[in-house]
């Protein structure tokens, strides 16, 4: 069962045409009706769990958000980044193969990309710029 739908407010970012997206039926935060972010198709969001984009926050290309994750602000998802589980990105940018998951935090304008994992209960902010081959974890 389909927990979204576009609405037809669209913008055209980096070439790219994405879609804000409003929510058919209650879920985790999200009340039947509640506008959300933009997504460029539908696999960039999953209708399973309570994953949400709120906000402005954008995810396009091959990007995915899932399980129980949320992206709010600004936030840029991108490339084939993945956001799953509990994690949080606001006001952040994710990219190229990045994956943030488990509990993990992602705030202020930070931009973390490339093969970066970030996980536990890692939290990254105040404009830290992270990429390459890195693997984060927080405490358990």
């Amino acid at each position: 069962m389909k927990k979204y739908e576009f609405t037809d407010e669209k913008i055209v970012f980096d070439g790219r045409t994405l879609h804000r997206i409003r929510a058919l039926r209650d879920f985790g935060y999200v009340k039947k009706g509640d506008i959300g972010g933009f997504i460029e198709k539908e696999s960039n969001l999953s209708h399973k769990r309570d994953c949400w984009i709120f906000g402005n926050a954008q995810v396009y290309g091959n990007a995915k958000v899932y399980d129980d994750a949320r992206v709010y602000g600004n936030a840029q998802i991108y490339g084939n980044a993945q956001v799953s589980d509990y994690a949080e990105v606001g006001g952040a940018s994710v990219g190229d193969n990045a994956k943030v998951f488990d509990y993990a935090r992602i705030y202020g304008n930070s931009v973390i990309g490339e093969s970066v994992h970030v996980y536990g209960n890692a939290k990254i902010y105040n404009q830290a710029y992270i990429c390459c081959r890195v693997n984060i974890a927080g405490n358990w």
